[in-house]
């Protein structure tokens, strides 16, 4: 299951279920879960921990030092979950001791080619991140997120639950769950239909998500107002939307 030409430091932790090609080259403290494929030519510095059943392709490279000038060589970590496919030339960083210590993956993502994902970022499960993608430090990316190809989005940057950032997208504030935005700078184009209808929402809920949506972008109110007009919906998804409005703290995407 390990390629003789694979480098296994005496101090990681790797299941005797777990494929690694030839020429990776695995850390000290690293520990990786039964059923992780691991391609040619990947690295993983610890302190990090990978789940099970992981793609990870050749040329990734995972658990290096933040690219943070205050970084000063504390033990900090990269956690990565369960079923995640990491393609080729991927940098996923480990965190710093001042943004919590950890960069966290959880689980089920697609994480195409040359993505990079920053110090004490948190993406959360089945995002997609097309090729090129890149996350700056802190950035929080909720569940069903997907990225367009080459989008950037900058630190301490939110993007919520099923939004959708089209191709070339640069986002320098939050991004609302259910809403889809593109450009340099980002702007909102609507709800993000398509990918609520492939995941069962209801009728009733898109349609209460594109009232809603209206209200935000459509009536020439503040974000406070919003909300205020908001909190009379008894949808979830528009109580979820509400929340996250009222706990940003960059302001939203316009």
């Amino acid at each position: 299951m390990i390629d003789t030409h694979a480098i296994i430091d005496p101090q990681a932790e790797v299941d005797s279920n777990v494929t690694i090609g030839p020429y990776s080259i695995i850390g000290p403290h690293v520990k990786i879960a039964a059923g992780t494929w691991i391609g040619p030519h990947v690295v993983i510095k610890g302190p990090t921990e990978i789940g099970q059943d992981n793609k990870i392709y050749q040329f990734v490279s995972l658990g290096e030092d933040p690219q943070d000038k205050k970084y000063v060589g504390e033990p900090t970590r990269l956690l990565i979950g369960d079923r995640n496919e990491i393609r080729e030339y991927c940098t996923i960083n480990r965190g710093t001791v001042q943004g919590g210590g950890v960069t966290r993956i959880e689980n089920d993502n697609w994480i195409m080619a040359y993505t990079h994902i920053a110090h004490d970022c948190h993406v959360a499960n089945h995002t997609v991140f097309a090729n090129g993608a890149s996350l700056a430090g802190h950035a929080h990316i909720n569940d069903y997120v997907i990225l367009g190809g080459f989008t950037g989005v900058h630190q301490f940057c939110s993007m919520g639950k099923h939004s959708f950032a089209g191709a070339g997208s640069i986002i320098f504030k939050d991004v609302p769950p259910f809403v889809t935005v593109w450009g340099n700078r980002a702007t909102a184009y609507g709800i993000n239909k398509e990918g609520l209808k492939r995941h069962g929402f209801t009728h009733e809920d898109i349609r209460a998500l594109h009232d809603a949506y209206k209200v935000i972008y459509k009536q020439n109110l503040t974000t406070e107002q919003a909300i205020e007009v908001l909190k009379k919906s008894t949808c979830s998804e528009v109580t979820h939307l509400i929340a996250f409005l009222q706990q940003s703290k960059r302001g939203i995407v316009r």
